[in-house]
């Protein structure tokens, strides 16, 4: 907002209390989107991030909102649910300069070299240079509305008021009147409408002159106000909502339009969850989260967004991991002090309370409510299962797919089923039941009772620890069910593997064959 050369120090500007010492400085006005051109510009040149804490759209989003920026564009970001859109456009206000000057007084932030108002206007008319000053922080430049169909013209744009009409026996169509609704009172800030389709038709319709010309009608009477504004909004998909859309010519002076999208790897997808879970600090002495257990969580996530049983139009949000993963954590905490445990981790059996944390954040097609919310919750934890599993031992389908050519290959006698011990002690008649409040010491027991388990982990993982070990014990279990070479069955408070064809009438060992769609 001032001249490079002569630019006050940021230190100094609360110094300046009248116009007279504002020109003096020499200040040299500047609209918002020239403002935040020039702070981005100086950005790029210094290699600074313009984004902080946005992770993924490093080579997407972030250059399209660049170039929008640059060109001075109002911008509307399109996207599903919990893509980060409303909070790319708060930390806009990080481009713009620190402080600002406003004429003293007045609601709609005038700048005092170019002020809009009648109210400004008199008072630089009535006090010349000696008119007030009032510094503005980029922090308080800043307005957003949640569209809701009950947000009405007065709420954005203002309204007359009768009474302050009558008191100054004033006409309705003069300014003073005026009750200032959010969008003028966001004067030489940005502005945010969320959810920009949930606005009802006709209120988009009062923005179009705000947008093109600056115009602002109230009641029928006209009024010039040439506000300076960048206006941002958010949307979802208009065929999600299905409350409304966004009306053509709206939407044709909106100069940009940007997609947003989910994280599109696993290894996004957990810095976000690392970035936003709120873990308290007690809970972290008490419970270690290993990456195995991380990348479950954010693989439930992608499982979500390619479910046959949830609508895809509706988005699955990366609160559901941050939720899921604060979950997992409080079931780990909860069982170490029911049991007395200084120190614990986040076990398989622990998952079982990321439930509420998936079926609150999932909208579920026809087909997904007849299943039941807590059905399809659960298929996506196994399906997540089923998916990691494979990146940390042999795929059990390969080797079926081995054993249905007839005559073993020779790569087969040379590697023999590495899960045959393991599938053969269940065959046997034997189980293991895991109470979800086992304690740590008696859970490494009971998995050290399977055969041939402790050896398949030594095997693939030889320099994990005990515990490591014995969480990866416990994953192949959950990981063979999952592939239908064991049975599994959760009950209220345990959950229990025992042999499969046990568990379906002692059916031949053709059966292994079928995989059961989780």
């Amino acid at each position: 907002m001032i001249k490079e050369s002569t630019k006050v120090p940021v230190r100094g500007l609360r110094d300046i209390k009248t116009l007279g010492e504002l020109k003096a400085s020499g200040y040299q006005p500047k609209s918002i989107k020239e403002e935040i051109r020039q702070n981005l510009i100086a950005k790029l040149k210094k290699n600074e991030p313009t984004f902080s804490g946005i992770v993924g759209y490093e080579d997407t989003v972030i250059p399209d909102v660049e170039r929008a920026l640059l060109s001075k564009h109002n911008i509307l970001f399109l996207g599903l649910r919990g893509q980060a859109k409303t909070r790319m456009a708060r930390q806009m206000t990080e481009l713009l300069d620190e402080y600002i000057p406003s004429v003293a007084g007045s609601d709609i932030n005038d700048d005092p070299i170019n002020p809009v108002s009648k109210f400004a206007n008199e008072e630089i008319a009535t006090h010349g240079d000696e008119t007030p000053i009032h510094w503005i922080h980029r922090s308080e430049r800043y307005g957003e509305k949640l569209a809701t169909p009950d947000v009405s013209v007065a709420d954005l744009i203002g309204d007359i008021d009768p009474i302050k009409a009558a008191n100054l026996k004033l006409s309705f169509a003069d300014e003073r009147v005026l009750h200032y609704g959010i969008i003028p009172r966001s004067n030489r800030g940005i502005f945010v409408i969320n959810e920009l389709p949930d606005l009802q038709a006709r209120i988009q319709v009062a923005l179009f002159n705000i947008l093109e010309e600056g115009d602002v009608q109230i009641r029928g009477f006209k009024l010039r106000l040439p506000l300076d504004i960048l206006f941002v909004f958010t949307a979802n998909p208009e065929d999600y909502t299905n409350r409304g859309s966004i009306v053509t010519p709206l939407k044709d002076r909106i100069e940009s339009q940007i997609l947003t999208h989910y994280p599109k790897s696993l290894e996004n997808a957990l810095e976000i969850t690392e970035q936003e879970a709120v873990i308290c600090e007690d809970q972290k002495q008490r419970v270690k989260v290993s990456d195995l257990v991380k990348r479950l969580i954010e693989q439930i996530a992608f499982e979500a967004r390619s479910s046959e049983f949830v609508d895809k139009k509706s988005g699955v949000s990366a609160r559901l991991t941050i939720s899921a993963f604060e979950n997992a954590v409080s079931s780990a905490e909860r069982r170490a002090i029911i049991n007395n445990e200084k120190q614990t981790q986040v076990w398989m059996s622990d998952l079982v309370g990321i439930i509420p944390s998936i079926t609150g954040k999932v909208e579920l097609v026809y087909e997904g409510e007849q299943e039941g919310p807590y059905q399809v919750a659960m298929n996506l934890v196994d399906k997540a299962i089923r998916t990691q599993f494979a990146q940390y031992f042999p795929n059990p389908d390969t080797l079926k797919k081995r054993r249905n050519t007839g005559k073993p290959s020779q790569e087969e006698k040379t590697d023999e089923n590495p899960y045959r011990p393991i599938t053969a002690w269940f065959d046997k008649g034997n189980n293991i039941n895991i109470s979800f409040n086992t304690s740590d010491k008696d859970k490494i027991l009971l998995l050290y009772k399977v055969d041939g388990l402790n050896a398949l982990v030594k095997k693939y993982f030889p320099k994990t620890n005990e515990e490591q070990a014995a969480l990866l014990m416990e994953f192949v279990l959950h990981g063979l069910s999952s592939y239908s070479l064991i049975s599994k069955k959760i009950f209220e408070n345990k959950v229990e593997f025992k042999d499969l064809m046990g568990s379906m009438m002692n059916f031949t060992e053709k059966d292994f064959e079928f995989d059961e769609e989780a």
